[in-house]
């Protein structure tokens, strides 16, 4: 049951689209313990290029870690396939995108549909931490852990509910994920962008590593952020991911319509 003394839950972002992109569509996924605020001006930005956005709020996101430790990776994966879905459904073509864990979900959804392309923002398949490996037996032991965070976050700032512990059971269920995720690379034949951090507290480099050995896409193109932390949607780098994006969506989604018509 939520928390009725919670502050309410950031809204997932929804835009239809308008003028020439608004046949494409475009479904961001947002990353563990986060919010749609943490993509928000990426998604704001995409919709006034014209494009139909859809960021949903995933279950137990946006409220309190209490809340997180009911839910299972199913739970955060099946909310964001249906928003593609739905979108995909109004829209001649769906890209996916994520930031994080929203990159694994994303990679996951581009496994299991015809996606034309997919964008993502320090993408995480991989953990800093070894002890997570014992993260099936340690959350017996330990209820809660303290949150991942950076030394020294440059990101800006956002309300995403109260998130000052993390459940080890969600660490599990996001390993799970993770695990899910990387077992789908092979069947990736989407072109593919991926942005990284330079320095990133958060994600090792080991992610990223892993879908360019692993992915089978032979279009995947990987941009360096250099001054920016982990949420580089809200960093000094964002406009890079804003205006490379978009114009990688733009593209892809003309190439999805040519190769139709041909």
């Amino acid at each position: 049951m939520m928390d009725s003394n919670l502050p309410a839950a950031p809204l997932g972002f929804h835009h239809p689209g308008h003028g020439p992109n608004a046949s494409t569509g475009i479904a961001i996924c947002h990353g563990f313990t986060g919010s749609p605020l943490s993509v928000l001006p990426w998604a704001e930005h995409l919709a006034a290029q014209g494009f139909a956005v859809s960021v949903p709020l995933l279950p137990g996101h946006g409220t309190s870690w209490r809340d997180l430790a009911t839910t299972r990776w199913q739970d955060w994966y099946r909310t964001f396939e249906r928003s593609y879905l739905d979108l995909a459904e109004q829209t001649d073509s769906c890209f996916v995108a994520g930031l994080s864990m929203g990159g694994a979900v994303a990679l996951r959804v581009a496994s299991r549909h015809d996606v034309p392309g997919l964008v993502l923002v320090n993408p995480g398949l991989s953990f800093y931490d070894r002890r997570v490996r014992y993260v099936g037996a340690l959350k017996y032991v330990m209820r809660t852990t303290v949150p991942i965070v950076e030394d020294q976050p440059t990101a800006a700032a956002t309300e995403d509910g109260d998130y000052s512990r993390t459940p080890l059971k969600s660490v599990h269920e996001l390993k799970k994920l993770f695990r899910s995720a990387i077992r789908g690379l092979p069947r990736v034949e989407a072109p593919a962008l991926v942005f990284k951090s330079a320095v990133d507290g958060v994600i090792p480099p080991s992610s990223v590593a892993t879908i360019e050995r692993h992915i089978a896409s032979s279009r995947l193109r990987v941009v360096t952020l250099p001054g920016s932390g982990h949420v580089a949607t809200l960093d000094v780098d964002a406009p890079i991911i804003f205006e490379e994006s978009a114009e990688f969506f733009r593209q892809h989604a003309a190439d999805r319509v040519a190769s139709k018509s041909s």
